[in-house]
């Protein structure tokens, strides 16, 4: 059996599903059990899962935030694919506003690493939020497409979902729950497919990064 490796490195930033999955208070926590076993005399081993749209890594669908907006299996895949900024917002307080953002300049993707260490076994409210007018700055900019490492681009407590609707009002896309501990900021390409769920408020994703050509 031939082995391939890539020449770019790679950096998988995605949450891992699985049993004990901090989520949103009161959503569906992620359950697997396995319901044929070779151990008991089935010739494979299948499981079932049962969770959230939004369990770990995921695209935001606009049918989350909008009555009539996009189910996740309608979403156009280019704003998933491409050359993304990776801006280290770790020593910003209360929102990520204007001032906070580096110099942008021909940026499609922009993803903001919040976390010092991506909390992993417990739930946390205390996000870093981003805030609307920096959503607006950014889609005039030409960005299509914002990510984080938090659980939500507006606070847990917000009723209004300003960066949502923000998102919305530009038709922008939006990535959530990113996995950024072992990454720089910069330059770097973004895969990060959201499955095809007809009727789907959000699209899980196996997300990546992977180092440009030219790097």
């Amino acid at each position: 059996m031939s082995s391939w490796k890539s020449s770019r490195r790679i950096w998988d930033i995605s949450q891992v599903l699985r049993p004990g999955l901090p989520v949103w208070p009161g959503d569906t926590a992620f359950a697997f059990e396995r319901t044929w076993r070779m151990d008991e005399g089935s010739p494979v081993n299948v499981g079932k899962m049962t969770m959230s749209t939004h369990s770990g890594t995921h695209a935001d669908a606009p049918l989350h935030y909008a009555e009539d907006g996009l189910d996740a299996a309608s979403m156009e895949l280019d704003p998933y694919i491409g050359t993304c900024l990776v801006v280290d917002a770790r020593g910003v307080t209360g929102e990520v506003d204007v001032a906070d953002l580096p110099h942008i300049e021909s940026v499609d993707r922009v993803l903001f690493r919040t976390w010092d260490a991506f909390p992993h076994d417990a739930w946390r409210s205390d996000w870093l939020p981003i805030a609307a007018e920096t959503v607006e700055w950014l889609a005039l900019h030409g960005v299509k497409l914002i990510g984080t490492d938090a659980p939500s681009v507006d606070p847990q407590e917000s009723k209004t979902m300003d960066a949502h609707h923000a998102v919305l009002k530009h038709d922008m896309r939006i990535l959530e729950g990113l996995v950024l501990d072992d990454v720089e900021e910069g330059r770097y390409e973004l895969i990060a497919l959201p499955l095809k769920v007809g009727g789907g408020d959000a699209g899980l994703c196996r997300a990546i990064l992977r180092e440009l050509p030219d790097a």
